[in-house]
């Protein structure tokens, strides 16, 4: 028999309810606007690693507001943050759920390693302080030289491994980058980020590629990545093209996976006691 209740008791409630508040109290001092952007959308993200949950005849329930935000940022929007639900169509787990509570938000005139040091500062805050190690992604999945699904494997394997402790994983490899963009000094390496805490992935963030080329290339090699899976194409949003061409500031962005955090506060290993219901 399927239960009425919620998955997590009164006192999780309320720890969910304080970490909420904490969360926006963090971005109040630092005069970072929350914004609200569309759960269902006509179109959705090409990446072929993340499968969103189509609505018929209405669109899809969004990966993540990444697109919506970065056409209030390229309209002239200040630094800005949403927290709010998202959903994917993936396997149900400890760690996974097809909905969950998603901060994300985007700094003007920030790199990654600014925003890696607010990253860190936010989690302190809710996690107490601690030091943070960086590893490179070389140095977590060793050769290089392998197929993607082995490096994928490979780093999911090492990340579980990273335990106890926080880490920053950098210098993704180029093909990895999804929409961070290179290094400067360095063409062959993303500046892109993950936050590693007890073996748990718990924020991914860019310094976001501004060119719409480069953009469209990117969808490109990703059209190809979901036919040769079998999973067919996506249409490119055009409204989120249209932004790009107009102009996105320069800027960096994370999102950061909300109910994980707050499993970790709990003292937790598995999501059940962090998600208000667990419906899936």
């Amino acid at each position: 028999m399927t239960s009425w209740q919620p998955s997590t008791d009164m006192n999780g409630l309320v720890q969910r309810a304080a970490l909420l508040w904490s969360l926006r109290e963090f971005f109040a001092r630092r005069q970072v606007i929350e914004v609200q952007t569309p759960v269902l959308a006509p179109n959705t993200v090409t990446d072929p690693d993340v499968e969103s949950v189509a609505v018929p005849g209405y669109g899809f329930l969004q990966t993540s507001p990444e697109y919506q935000m970065k056409r209030l940022l390229a309209a002239g929007a200040p630094s800005i943050y949403q927290l709010g639900p998202v959903f994917r169509h993936e396997e149900i787990g400890r760690l996974h759920n097809i909905e969950f509570t998603m901060l994300e938000w985007y700094r003007l005139d920030f790199d990654h390693d600014q925003l890696m040091d607010e990253v860190a500062k936010l989690v302190d805050g809710v996690l107490g302080p601690a030091s943070y190690t960086t590893v490179t992604y070389a140095e977590l999945v060793g050769d290089l030289d392998r197929p993607r699904d082995e490096l994928d494997l490979a780093f999911a394997e090492a990340s579980q491994a990273l335990n106890p402790g926080r880490f920053f994983v950098i210098d993704y490899p180029a093909e990895q980058g999804a929409l961070a963009r290179l290094q400067p000094d360095n063409s062959a390496v993303a500046a892109r980020f993950e936050l590693v805490i007890d073996g748990v992935e718990l924020a991914n963030g860019y310094w976001e590629l501004l060119d719409p080329e480069e953009h469209l290339q990117r969808f490109a090699q990703d059209q190809k990545s979901r036919n040769s899976r079998g999973l067919g194409s996506v249409e490119i949003d055009s409204a989120f093209m249209a932004a790009l061409e107009a102009g996105l500031p320069t800027c960096a962005g994370v999102a950061l996976g909300v109910d994980r955090l707050l499993m970790l506060a709990m003292g937790q290993r598995s999501l059940d006691k962090a998600l208000t219901f667990r419906n899936f």
